[in-house]
């Protein structure tokens, strides 16, 4: 019977400290951190978690269109569907002597309808004289925004806006990190974390790294800070430094005079073998304010930079450009808004969110499209307004009810003329353990 006890109070452990950021470390320096440690170590260092999040969404017609899950087939507007099905598995190994953990290593994968696919396979190397570093390498989260390292398993909205599934699809890079974080109760630096990376670029949009040239990331994080008993706040900065290598000779940027932009063709033989730009800077804040029934939580992002892609899309390319096909660079910004309000107590919350995605800032709606010009859809600014309630059933089941209301802008491209109806209602069940 007492082996059962410890069995179920590590199982509700695992719950209350699974990881809401991605590639958070084990805080050493509080209690429940040392609690989670003695479990890791009494049950061979090994944990074991995971959640399902089965659905069922209505779309404004047959096959919508839409960055809520995937488009809808052709001839359906509504769908049951499975949209994630992870399973994590965790291993710590302690040292005999030691301040700490010395490695930490995860597997996870994502199984599902459409098939089985891994999402993390990565390892940590722990620093315990200083408690202060650590070494991450192998297939994990670029440490990037914050709602893009927000685990899906604890974001309120079903999905991550159009803006972060479009720039870093599937989250995930192979790279290599450095962590500066620290572990020490009363560390001089114990308010701020940082994250040092190189990454193939890509992500999993490739089967494997396209050119030699590596993305650097880094992200400085303001941890959470207490402003008075009841307030709290936290902030980060993020930047994405790199590109992809020209395998042609093609290269289009926006140019012209307000009212007749196009995309300019830059075709010198000097352009073959150099980088097109992929710069991304980003800035996030989050305000928590806790009251007699909950909290009451702001989240707000912007995000800016230089997106190079294809002609008809401003998603990052899972491959090279061969032939007569170009690189288009443009400038982009986007961003989101998040208010999230407890009702009545903690089990039930209101969720708006407002994110918008502009892939060409240098021209306006009604020009893309427009005679003469060669701006055609994948240069459309769209804004979503989604809104729901959120039911924590239990600490294992959430109940998730939530509308995307999405707006175009209005453009002369055929079928853009004016709003696509392309609005999407999702009714989830997530079970976790």
């Amino acid at each position: 019977m007492k082996k059962i006890s410890i069995l179920i109070l590590a199982i509700l452990l695992s719950h209350f400290l699974h990881a809401q950021y991605l590639m958070d470390m084990v805080d050493t320096s509080k209690d429940i951190g040392k609690g989670m440690l003695a479990l890791y170590n009494r049950f061979d260092n090994i944990r074991l978690t995971g959640y399902i999040q089965p659905q069922f969404q209505i779309a404004s017609f047959k096959g919508a269109n839409g960055f809520s899950g995937g488009d809808f087939s052709t001839n359906s507007s509504n769908r049951f569907m499975l949209r994630r099905a992870r399973l994590r598995f965790d291993y710590i190994h302690f040292p005999k002597v030691s301040n700490g953990p010395s490695l930490q290593f995860v597997f996870q994968f994502d199984a599902t309808e459409r098939g089985v696919n891994v999402r993390d396979v990565w390892g940590r190397i722990f620093e315990n004289k200083y408690q202060l570093f650590a070494f991450t390498t192998g297939l994990f989260a670029r440490p990037f925004s914050y709602e893009l390292n927000l685990s899906s398993s604890d974001r309120e909205s079903p999905e991550r806006g159009r803006m972060s599934q479009l720039l870093m699809k599937t989250e995930r890079d192979l790279g290599a990190m450095v962590t500066i974080d620290s572990r020490k109760k009363n560390g001089q630096l114990k308010f701020l974390k940082a994250d040092l990376g190189f990454f193939n670029g890509p992500g999993l949009s490739a089967t494997s790294d396209y050119d030699s040239h590596k993305d650097f990331i880094g992200r400085i994080s303001l941890k959470t800070q207490a402003i008075s008993k009841k307030v709290t706040i936290s902030a980060a900065t993020s930047i994405l430094y790199g590109g992809l290598i020209q395998n042609t000779i093609y290269v289009y940027k926006t140019s012209g005079a307000a009212g007749n932009q196009s995309f300019v063709l830059d075709s010198s033989i000097a352009n073959m073998g150099k980088l097109a730009p992929r710069k991304y800077y980003s800035v996030d804040a989050q305000l928590k304010i806790k009251n007699r029934i909950g909290f009451t939580e702001c989240r707000v992002e912007w995000m800016a930079g230089q997106q190079t892609a294809s002609s008809n899309s401003s998603e990052t390319p899972g491959t090279l450009f061969t032939g007569s096909d170009g690189y288009y660079v443009r400038n982009f910004s986007g961003g989101y808004l998040y208010f999230l309000q407890h009702l009545g107590n903690t089990h039930h919350q209101l969720g708006i969110k407002y994110d918008w995605y502009d892939p060409n800032t240098d021209v306006r709606g009604s020009d893309i499209g427009k005679t003469g010009s060669n701006m055609n859809a994948a240069n459309i600014k769209f804004s979503t307004v989604g809104f729901g309630y959120i039911n924590y059933i239990n600490d294992n089941v959430k109940l998730v009810l939530w509308y995307d209301k999405v707006t175009n802008e209005k453009t002369q491209v055929p079928g853009f003329t004016g709003d696509v109806l392309d609005n999407v209602f999702t009714c989830r069940l997530q079970f976790r353990f």
